[in-house]
């Protein structure tokens, strides 16, 4: 494991070899325009495919090159990680591909989901082990693990040869393209990718901007960066999962610090917009991270005008059963999603004039929670509404208010929206 940190930047030279070593086994995924984007922000908007992989991330990238470049003593006992998602898939792949064994901790509220796919790449050649309920708890298990056998621990992000391996991406995107490229946004976890991507920008194309973007619920780096040290976060946001962690690596933050042009944060409501927009308008299929570098455009809208934009599409390993939250999430971001404490007179027809007299023509209730009480004059019932239009809001409000249905509005009220909702 290397975790010191150095002033060391990938080399050309070895980014080069590192993709000789990926040949066979990444695929060369797409730089393609996309219109949707194209034409909303008036610049020439470029995805690059990365969820085309076969482990549906870049991933596999990084973690095949370190592991291919073990010695023959390291490969003979074995290797260990620990991850909850597209690390583990792509050091599943990789060991079955070398024909070694590793060992793989993921907490164990992993969704099945994924521990399945983790079990079809890597075959007999892994083995999973769940413990513990955090990515933390994961890794401790992985490390302890890792000294009690000799084995060589595979770190996500913060090694040599990963970040060589996923700067491979920054070679590709610009032997795709012949024009000349003013943005890159990348998407940032523990930094591996941004910061091997930009190591190669800066050498091969020192006047392209390379944009960092994490969720605005897990902003290690650019905390990170804004302090001048390496920042440990106490609490996060895990639903961007792919991209939320709570300290980057020493080696990922160094590099960052000095290449990086710009670094943004996206809100998770912004983010889920955007993996409805992908799949409802181009049938692209993302996970929360893959979105991001998407969702930052907005951000950036004035500046990116007119320009030659990459956006980096990081994975798609996206569980079905979180469709509902992301839709959900995405509704309260665009403000037509609206949470209520309504009092309701605990008389027949109440209800029926609510929907008549307060409700829009195109108001929709989708949550309904009341239990009457016959002692009491007024009920009270948390009420959720989804509006076509955020403009119909005021309006909503103060019928409600006229009828004396009102009681509070709870979407600003965290604490009491986790708790009723």
């Amino acid at each position: 494991m290397q975790t010191d940190s150095t002033t060391y930047y990938p080399s050309l030279k070895a980014v080069q070899a590192a993709a000789e070593r990926l040949k066979s086994v990444a695929v060369l995924t797409p730089l393609v325009q996309n219109l949707q984007y194209s034409k909303r922000f008036q610049a020439n908007v470029l995805l690059k495919r990365e969820d085309l992989q076969l482990v549906r991330s870049y991933k596999i990238r990084g973690a095949y090159n370190r592991i291919s470049s073990l010695s023959a003593n390291q490969m003979e006992n074995g290797i260990v990680c620990a991850s909850a998602g597209n690390h583990a898939q792509g050091v599943a792949l990789s060991c079955k591909l070398l024909k070694i064994k590793g060992t793989i901790f993921m907490p164990s509220p992993t969704p099945n989901q994924k521990i399945e796919q983790v079990k079809m790449f890597g075959e007999e050649y892994t083995n999973i082990v769940l413990v513990g309920d955090t990515y933390d708890d994961a890794y401790h298990a992985a490390m302890l693990e890792c000294e009690r056998l000799n084995k060589t621990f595979i770190h996500p992000f913060n090694d040599k040869e990963v970040i060589e391996g996923q700067a491979t991406i920054g070679l590709e995107i610009l032997s795709q393209t012949d024009c000349p490229l003013d943005y890159v946004f990348v998407p940032v976890g523990g930094g591996g990718l941004a910061s091997g991507l930009s190591t190669v920008f800066k050498q091969l194309s020192p006047n392209t901007k390379i944009i960092g973007v994490e969720p605005l619920g897990a902003p290690s780096m650019s905390t990170s960066i804004k302090n001048g040290h390496n920042t440990e976060l106490k609490t996060i946001e895990n639903f961007v999962d792919g991209a939320a962690v709570k300290k980057v690596g020493d080696r990922t933050f160094s590099i960052c610090q000095s290449t990086l042009h710009d670094m943004i944060t996206v809100p998770e409501g912004k983010i889920c917009e955007t993996i409805l927009e992908l799949y409802n308008k181009d049938a692209i299929v993302v996970e929360p991270a893959g979105a991001l570098s998407i969702a930052a455009l907005d951000f950036y809208a004035d500046e990116i005008k007119g320009k030659n934009v990459v956006c980096v599409v990081s994975g798609s390993n996206n569980d079905i059963t979180r469709t509902a939250e992301i839709k959900e999430r995405a509704l309260l971001y665009s403000n037509l999603k609206h949470y209520f404490i309504v009092k309701f007179p605990q008389r027949a027809g109440a209800l029926k004039e609510f929907v008549a007299e307060i409700l829009g023509p195109n108001d929709d209730i989708t949550y309904f929670q009341y239990t009457k009480k016959t002692n009491r004059e007024n009920g009270s019932a948390v009420v959720g509404i989804e509006l076509k239009s955020a403009a119909d809001l005021e309006p909503l409000m103060t019928k409600m208010k006229l009828k004396n249905f009102y009681g509070d509005y709870i979407n600003d009220k965290p604490d009491l929206f986790q708790f009723l909702v």
